[in-house]
């Protein structure tokens, strides 16, 4: 796919490769930058083995699982399997990645960091479900076939500006839900776990929003088309997991992800950072989709409102329930 831009001097025209090679300083600054921060940390050290047991199968001893053997809430569960799930996928975003990043050089460096840190987050959750039983090993694990098994296509797939966008907000959107499970889940281990998660996740964000800053810097236009463009069609990653509208319904109600977690902890601080609508000197194209952006960030603010309204009264009504 051919990309133009008009912001070089002359007119000059982008491809996927020539926005790769010109990006490649950058990632190699935003790689050695990210490995001076990082901390390696041990899965095993976070999961609470004691509280292990046997399951049925193999073993005589074995004991069936039961909701009441775990500490986790009804909402925490949810979306612990949720947000599992979605690390599952792992190799199938490998594959997206370094299919579009490529794995010579600093941006290959970076894919295989990358996929390297993410795989702790899923042994350590499901290490985590499994010894402290917060959740049904059979149908955990079948879910995880149904779910790994129809793999994944990212919906930026044919454009790197597009894929380097999307991730910017959706690192950020992983650590937002991580972190709320485990405010959320009533189990300090768990709430431990997810806040090491989640930190990860925020260096991850920081890499591809500092590399989205200089995309800004390089194709203001493209850049702002693609932003336009994730932030209105915007889907979680895990969103082909079976029954993920009922799950996200419940964990926008149990105040893990909703609308006004979205706009306000998600959108809004990528956006102020780069300071999307303070961009000046866009072409006609640019332009367009700056304004674009504003209306729909508008318009979500104020369904978040309406969903905060219908929040509250929920909570209202509960509360005089449990008051008679």
């Amino acid at each position: 796919m051919s990309l133009t831009s008009p912001h070089l001097g002359s007119p000059s025209v982008w491809t996927d490769a020539r926005l790769l090679y010109a990006l490649e300083e950058v990632v190699e600054k935003e790689l050695n930058r990210h490995l001076k921060v990082t901390k390696d940390w041990m899965p095993h050290e976070y999961v609470p083995w004691s509280d292990g047991r046997n399951f049925p199968g193999f073993f005589e001893d074995g004991e069936a699982w039961d909701k009441e053997q775990s500490k986790v809430t009804e909402v925490g569960r949810i979306a612990l399997v949720v947000n599992l799930l979605t690390e599952d996928n792992l190799p199938s975003y490998h594959h997206e990645i370094a299919t579009l990043f490529g794995r010579e050089g600093a941006w290959g460096t970076w894919v295989h960091r990358w996929t390297a840190e993410e795989g702790r987050h899923g042994i350590v959750m499901r290490d985590y479900l499994l010894a402290s039983r917060a959740v049904d090993p059979d149908k955990l694990e079948q879910f995880r076939m149904s779910h790994m098994s129809e793999g994944f296509e990212s919906d930026n797939r044919h454009s790197m500006l597009h894929s380097i966008a999307y991730v910017a907000f959706q690192e950020l959107a992983t650590r937002i839900s991580h972190r709320n499970t485990g405010h959320q889940s009533g189990d300090p281990v768990c709430d431990r776990m997810l806040a090491r998660i989640a930190t990860d996740e925020n260096l991850h964000m920081v890499f591809y929003r500092n590399l989205l800053k200089s995309a800004f810097e390089l194709a203001p236009d493209l850049t702002m088309q693609a932003v336009r463009d994730v932030v209105v069609d915007f889907r979680m990653p895990g969103h082909g997991i079976p029954g993920f509208e009922r799950a996200a319904a419940q964990m926008a109600i149990g105040e893990v992800y909703n609308l006004r977690i979205h706009h306000d902890d998600v959108l809004q601080p990528v956006l102020r950072f780069l300071k999307v609508m303070e961009i000046d000197g866009l072409g006609p194209e640019g332009l367009k989709a700056q304004e674009e952006l504003g209306v729909f960030m508008g318009g979500l603010d104020a369904e978040a409102a309406k969903f905060d309204e219908k929040l509250a009264a929920r909570k209202a009504r509960m509360a005089a329930r449990a008051a008679q």
